[in-house]
């Protein structure tokens, strides 16, 4: 494991899953964590299984009003920020396009996503240092017709660490990016009955741990999948949407 020691990271998004999972890999290199989410019970459950640990926890919404001043204060706790991880995500089948479903999916991966990443670089830009990774998508490569916000959501996200990377580097503003771009793992949101390769969350976090550790641009998860989004980009829209 990549030594981290002594840095502060803030995840957002970390009640289950891959969040979960990098939060306990950070505490375990030694680094002051912060964890956020909707839900109050596990945040708790989290830090009380880590009591011995430096874990602060904001319970918040990314859809809601107050984010920044959530994480203002999570970070005077910490005592800084080296690291924001943006892992909070949302998405749904939908077979009639239902607008609540898809506003919410918009609600949490782009807008939501957009403040906290946009806070994010402007702090590290202020301090002269730091590295912004966000979860978006294999999804992110094609539109999906299941659901064509979520894969729609996931596209608006990876073309933004995009341009946030080439911002700072036109700029040498020494801000790191890392993109994640997960396939199927084994968590509760992935969905579909076509499921293939799906990987085990402590893999996935673990390969995506050393890949945010090493300052990768871009990451697939696992990494076979990179095959998969290359076979995507090359594949005729004639061919793809008979998949």
């Amino acid at each position: 494991m990549t030594s981290s020691s002594g840095k502060s990271v803030i995840i957002v998004g970390a009640t289950s899953g891959i969040g979960r999972e990098l939060a306990a890999l950070y505490l375990k290199a030694g680094c002051r964590i912060g964890i956020t989410g909707r839900r109050q019970d596990l945040l708790e459950t989290f830090q009380q299984e880590h009591k011995n640990s430096v874990v602060e926890k904001s319970c918040f919404d990314v859809c809601g009003n107050d984010n920044i001043l959530q994480l203002e204060a999570l970070v005077a706790k910490l005592g800084g920020l080296d690291l924001l991880i943006y892992n909070a995500g949302f998405g749904e089948v939908t077979d009639n396009l239902d607008f609540k479903t898809e506003k919410k999916t918009v609600d949490i991966n782009v807008n939501g996503f957009v403040e906290i990443v946009g806070w994010a670089y402007n702090y590290f830009l202020r301090l002269g240092s730091g590295q912004i990774a966000a979860t978006s998508s294999i999804a992110s490569i094609r539109g999906n017709g299941l659901a064509p916000a979520y894969s729609a959501s996931k596209a608006f996200m990876s073309i933004y660490m995009e341009g946030l990377f080439i911002r700072s580097s036109k700029t040498r503003a020494n801000i790191f990016i890392t993109d994640i771009q997960p396939g199927f793992v084994d968590t509760k949101a992935a969905k579909g009955n076509k499921r293939f390769w799906v990987a085990p969350v402590a893999k996935a976090t673990q390969q995506i741990y050393r890949a945010i550790e090493s300052k990768k641009r871009k990451i697939y998860v696992t990494q076979r999948w990179k095959l998969i989004a290359w076979l995507l980009k090359a594949m005729p829209v004639s061919v793809y949407k008979r998949i």
